[in-house]
């Protein structure tokens, strides 16, 4: 299990602007990819559908606060939102019992968070913004009941009380009966002004329509807006497919690292594919000028999947959106937590956020991505180490330094501040220029030239050399991000003999099993060293372990080991999958231009 921390809800940050100098924006050739293509399939899932309900805990919900209406307030049933489900991992079940309630049921709404609170609260109207979906041409839901002799109303809009109602009359299915298996329903929208609506979606029962009945039980899901005209909204990819609420993996469902983001981002970017990418870029750009808890340059290693710009009504202490972070609920405790992971600002993390900014700029150009990669650069030089390279970053929202030094960190380094040095100009260009040296020496002092490695860093004094495990990435990456340095070779002939299991390579020298991340990474290292009949094996290796639709699994198995606190496994992964594009386009993410 992850480690967990309570979610707090604190500030966002605002925005600040740089001087700029030019970057080349020729838009790139679209190009084929087949891991490029589920990632663009990721994206197109939102380009018609904004969802009430998708999966329990998703990122991409909305209208979360639940309303129990009835002709008492006695005896309130729950909805249990982790049900079967007509697809995904799960769905809702509701019920009524008619020995509590002669009537009654449930409005989703949007509700709202308080400036000061971290207490989301449902919202009946006395708040001043909603959701505008203006557009939606239908509310779209699937449903079946218990039985299948269950009538039932579902509903949206008409929330009346307070000063702020929504905009639309009620729409509604009026009274239905319900079929034991699952179908698909309705609400039409084409004339409704839904310029504010608060509630999203409601159901309603009663003792006089389930004549009878003692009780009414049934299962709703996959419940939508649907609209005509393509939405392209800025989204961050969910990192792994969603796993089932029963495992611990679910806790990171909703859960779209930075690095994954940014990595797909540059995928997108390299395959031409702009539009797409600009929707990445858009919210890379929004999560870091409105970080909840400062005003730093600072990035998390993760946000919410989904659009990350809080709901409407859902404001930091400051009176502002904020950037939403991730995190789960555990039924049994009836708490939110946040892993404490997603929480801290790895350095690693926020110079991958550097690379693929600056290839947006350079591929689509607009300045606001040079500014906010300058920001996070900016950011970064903070942690600059007097005795060589840079530290971690902070291990929670608290800001507690993290003070060992990783190699793998370092030369992200390498590239990012290089980038940001030849898109600067004066004093800038020099600074990042120097930092970008100061992180390429420090990862040369990681390096053993009798074993032709690079170690994986220091222990927490910042200065011992970590020697206890071998991971392949400090090694692949550092071929990747110094082309100047002459045991290129030496360090993969390193890999192949402690790294690499049949036609793939492992995390690190155990070999328990394949990890398909890092074996992308080993075909782009020997496409770039000229070895094409290496990189086309490997690549060819990894077309044949990619699933129908492009995209790819962590690991060839479950509890691939790292050495560290983690494991990898057996469930398709984005980062896994945009290496894999890397690898296909045949591109080195650590190029500098």
């Amino acid at each position: 299990m992850l480690r967990r921390s309570i979610a707090l809800i604190l500030a966002a940050a605002s925005m600040c602007s740089l001087a700029l100098s030019e970057a080349d924006t020729t838009p790139p050739l679209e190009r084929t990819s087949a891991a490029v293509g589920f990632i663009e399939s990721q994206l197109a899932l939102f380009d018609h559908r904004l969802y009430v309900f998708r999966d329990f805990n998703d990122g991409v919900n909305i209208f979360t606060q639940k309303a129990f209406m009835g002709n008492n307030y006695l005896n309130i049933p729950e909805m249990e939102e982790y049900a079967q489900g007509v697809s995904g991992i799960s769905g809702i079940k509701a019920r009524l019992n008619f020995d509590n309630h002669t009537w009654g049921g449930y409005m989703f709404l949007n509700g709202g968070l308080t400036a000061g609170s971290s207490n989301p609260i449902p919202d009946l109207g006395y708040l001043p913004d909603g959701y505008d979906l203006t557009g939606a041409s239908k509310l779209v839901f699937w449903a079946r009941g218990e039985t299948g002799s269950e009538s039932v109303e579902f509903f949206m809009g008409t929330l009346d009380q307070g000063p702020y109602p929504d905009t639309s009359e009620l729409r509604t299915t009026r009274y239905i009966t319900l079929s034991k298996d699952w179908q698909q329903y309705e609400i039409d929208l084409t004339v409704a002004d839904l310029s504010r609506i608060n509630n999203g979606f409601g159901w309603v029962t009663s003792a006089n329509y389930n004549m009878g009945s003692t009780e009414v039980v049934f299962y709703m899901d996959e419940i939508y807006y649907e609209f005509p005209d393509k939405q392209s909204p800025m989204l961050l990819l969910q990192s792994y497919e969603s796993a089932g609420i029963e495992t611990d993996e679910y806790i990171i469902n909703n859960v779209a690292y930075t690095y994954d983001n940014a990595m797909s981002l540059m995928a997108l970017c390299y395959a031409g594919k702009l539009d797409r990418a600009k929707q990445i870029a858009d919210a890379l750009v929004f999560v870091v000028h409105n970080d909840r808890d400062h005003n730093d340059g600072r990035i998390r290693n993760a946000y919410s999947s989904g659009n990350p710009c809080s709901f409407p009504n859902w404001y930091s202490k400051d009176g502002t959106q904020f950037a939403r972070m991730p995190g789960f609920y555990d039924i049994e405790a009836r708490e939110w937590y946040e892993d404490r992971y997603t929480q801290e600002t790895s350095v690693g993390n926020a110079a991958w956020l550097v690379l693929g900014l600056m290839e947006a700029y350079r591929s689509i150009g607009d300045v606001v991505y040079f500014e906010t990669a300058q920001i996070i650069g900016d950011f970064i030089l903070t942690f600059q180490s007097e005795t060589g390279g840079f530290t971690g970053g902070y291990e929670d929202w608290n800001s507690t330094p993290i003070t060992y030094k990783s190699t793998e960190h370092n030369i992200d380094l390498i590239s990012a501040f290089a980038l940001l040095a030849n898109a600067s100009e004066g004093t800038k260009k020099l600074e990042y220029q120097a930092a970008s040296d100061y992180a390429k020496a420090f990862v040369l002092s990681m390096y053993d030239s009798e074993l032709a490695c690079f170690y994986t860093g220091t222990t927490l004094d910042g200065v011992t050399i970590s020697k206890s495990v071998l991971p392949l990435d400090p090694n692949t990456w550092a071929v990747l991000a110094m082309p100047d340095f002459p045991d290129r070779e030496r360090v993969m002939e390193f890999v192949e003999s402690n790294m690499r299991l049949g036609e793939g390579y492992d995390f690190n020298d155990d070999r328990d099993g394949i990890w398909f991340e890092g074996t992308a990474q080993c075909a782009v290292v020997y496409h770039i060293l000229g070895n094409n009949e290496r990189s086309d094996a490997i690549l060819s290796y990894l077309l044949e372990n990619m699933a129908a639709d492009g995209s790819i699994t962590s690991a060839d198995r479950d509890m691939v080991s790292t050495g560290f606190e983690w494991f990898y496994g057996k469930r398709t992964h984005i980062g896994a999958t945009a290496w894999v594009a890397f690898a296909e386009l045949g591109r080195n993410p650590f190029e500098v231009y």
